[in-house]
């Protein structure tokens, strides 16, 4: 019976733990920040030869032949697109570059725990923590969805902090779904 009493008590405590961690900072709004394994399509006018999908490589850049690597990291699409004008210029390729991109494969998100299929999957922007779910199949019938944990890459510093289901989702993201007892 002992046993039974420091069990259950044990149980209570650790259970206490995850519930511990504070709130997730809540993710910048804005425009998109480019990152390493981001896909781009990057269109040159005039340069068509040079038109390609583009991949953000694990240090931030992206190689352009003729140019100079090009840092991508951090940067919106809009930068990029002038970053690489004025590159053109410098290199007199064109007097007057003409450079459009899109991003045309995200980084992915991770989800883990307790949900139908974890893995990991493609992000879309704007993504929910509960879209997250329903993409992974939804929460498994052993799942605490007060309990979602979201581990994040931010300014170089690892966060990790408690979801709440309208939280937003960011490429790279690990979302952890607690298992429920009761």
């Amino acid at each position: 019976m002992r046993k039974v009493i420091l069990f259950i008590a044990a149980f209570f405590v650790l259970a206490g733990c995850a519930s511990k961690l504070p709130p997730l900072p809540e993710a910048q709004a804005g425009p998109y920040k480019l990152g390493p394994g981001d896909e781009v399509r990057i269109e040159f006018f005039r340069l068509t030869e040079l038109s390609n999908t583009y991949i953000v490589s694990d240090t931030g850049v992206i190689s352009v032949p003729l140019i100079d690597p090009i840092a991508a990291g951090g940067k919106t699409i809009v930068e990029l697109e002038q970053d690489l004008e004025r590159e053109i210029k410098a290199n007199n390729l064109l007097r007057n570059p003409d450079v459009s991109a899109q991003v045309s494969k995200y980084r992915p998100f991770y989800i883990v725990g307790e949900v139908q299929r974890p893995g990991q999957y493609d992000y879309q922007p704007n993504m929910s923590v509960l879209v997250a779910l329903s993409v992974a199949g939804g929460p498994t019938f052993r799942a605490n969805t007060d309990d979602i944990v979201i581990t994040r890459m931010t300014e170089g510093e690892l966060l990790k902090g408690r979801a709440r289901p309208e939280s937003l989702v960011m490429p790279g993201d690990t979302i952890e779904v607690k298992e429920g007892w009761f």
